[in-house]
Parts: C-alpha cells; structure tokens; sequence
C-alpha cells in the first residue's frame, strides 16, 4: 500500500543545502546588524531634537551646536548652559570638568541623553567636547551657523 519514497536525487539534496545555508546566513546578518544598532550612538542638532519626535529618549546620543552667550550657569559642580544652532536651543547639564577649550560662542558636541524635566527638554550631559572649527563641527550645524551670520571664521582665514 505504501508506495517506497524516492531517494533524494542530488540535485534536490543540493537545494536543500542552499536553503539552509541562506536561512542560516540571513539569521547571522540580522543578529550581528541588531548588535550594531544597540551600539551606534547618533547625532543630532537642537533643531532635529526640537522637530522629530521619533528621538529617543533616555538612549545615548550626541548633540551639537554653538553655546549659546550668557547661557552658562555654575552651581557647584553641576553647570547648565544652552546649545543652539541659531534656529532652535537645547538646554544641556553636565556635571563634571569642562574642557579648556569650552566657552560661550564655541562649537561644542556633548553625548548623553534627553529627560524631560519641569515641561522642557533637558538634555543630561555625560561628556562635553569643545570645538573650535568646522572643521570638528558637523555640516548641519555648521551651515546653519554660516546662514544666520553667526559664524566667525579663524584668524588663519579657512572658510
């Protein structure tokens, strides 16, 4: 009654394998491009922050842009001060050294993550970099610091 089952021809076994083979590849690359995503740190600008609302909240990430004049306060060791990229500001707090080179009017990149805190978002610091050029600066912030005429090129006379 049972009719004997063909042996697996090879070119049938050989599709088999194939199969297997991209089923096992295609679960690699989704493992190893999960893994990167959990370890990528993204940049934003005050403007991106303040007009995305996909931006994740208390996740790692950058942020840059000018600081702003007279924003920065010290209380101790905690400091507060405003980043803007002359469209919109971020209020940033880090506690902590600052560099040497921080100041009002400089390009600043700090990496930490969003909280929001009494109606606004706050951005909390875990590392502040000051820039003192384009050239560290990302291309966003940087034209839209040259488009507001905010932007002071070097003595040396670059861009």
């Amino acid at each position: 009654m049972n009719a004997p089952r063909p042996a697996l021809t090879r070119r049938r076994r050989r599709l088999y394998l194939l199969g297997a083979a991209a089923v096992v590849l295609a679960l690699a690359a989704t493992l190893i491009l999960n893994s990167f995503k959990d370890s990528l740190v993204f940049f934003y600008s005050p403007s991106d922050i303040a007009t995305r609302a996909d931006i994740p909240r208390d996740r790692l990430i950058r942020i840059g842009g000018l600081v702003e004049k007279g924003s920065i306060i010290r209380a101790g060791s905690e400091i507060r001060f405003t980043v803007t990229d002359t469209a919109h500001n971020l209020r940033v707090v880090y506690r902590g050294i600052l560099p040497d080179l921080f100041r009002e009017g400089q390009g600043v990149v700090a990496q930490g993550s969003l909280k929001a805190g009494g109606g606004e978002t706050v951005f909390e610091a875990r590392e502040v970099l000051a820039k003192h050029d384009e050239t560290y600066m990302p291309r966003e912030v940087a034209d839209a610091i040259k488009k507001s005429g905010q932007w002071k090129p070097d003595e040396a006379g670059t861009k």
